[in-house]
């Protein structure tokens, strides 16, 4: 039988596929050996592998990280404390994430210099916020944005295993105050 925090960590690998073994152990919400023992359990059971040496864990040693889904993961930890475990999810393309906060829901859309256009794909609702993730955060000025509330965020790991991740709004990016 599977403790709860192990099913939380299946539900998320099949999700998501392999991920970083800190964002694992950070969305656990636990102190790090007991979180290192949860994963340590279900490599015992066979129920999770390591992937690429360690680094990343998966379902299966074939699993094969997605670095969109890693860095919306990285954001969706910025708000780990105030979201269920169980509430976030896969989202629809062109979106990484899905989670809900505070009975708002929010997308995590992770783009690349040169896919702007992509922005044209997403289906605002009443409720829904975007939460843009950028290579750098002068590209905001070249977006066309839905009619949503959005907010900017870069992902910068400078050398470090966890990434420093950085909000914005669009004023800021233009360079107003």
């Amino acid at each position: 039988m599977l403790l709860q925090e192990e099913i939380y960590v299946m539900k998320w690998l099949s999700q998501y596929g392999a991920l970083p073994k800190a964002q694992l152990v950070r969305m656990l919400q636990k102190p790090k050996p007991t979180a290192e023992k949860i994963i340590k359990n279900l490599k015992r059971q066979l129920r999770a592998e390591d992937v690429s040496g360690g680094y990343y864990i998966g379902l299966d040693s074939m699993c094969r990280p997605d670095q969109r889904t890693i860095l919306a993961v990285w954001v969706l930890l910025k708000f780990i404390g105030q979201v269920d475990p169980m509430a976030h999810y896969p989202a629809v393309y062109p979106a990484q994430l899905f989670f809900l906060k505070e009975n708002t829901g929010y997308e995590i859309v992770v783009l690349h210099e040169g896919e702007e256009s992509l922005l044209k794909l997403l289906q605002p609702g009443d409720g829904l916020k975007y939460i843009i993730v950028l290579p750098f955060a002068s590209m905001a000025a070249q977006l066309k944005l839905p009619k949503v509330p959005c907010l900017f965020a870069t992902v910068d790991f400078r050398g470090a295993e966890e990434p420093e991740v950085t909000f914005f709004s669009e004023g800021i990016a233009n360079g107003q105050k």
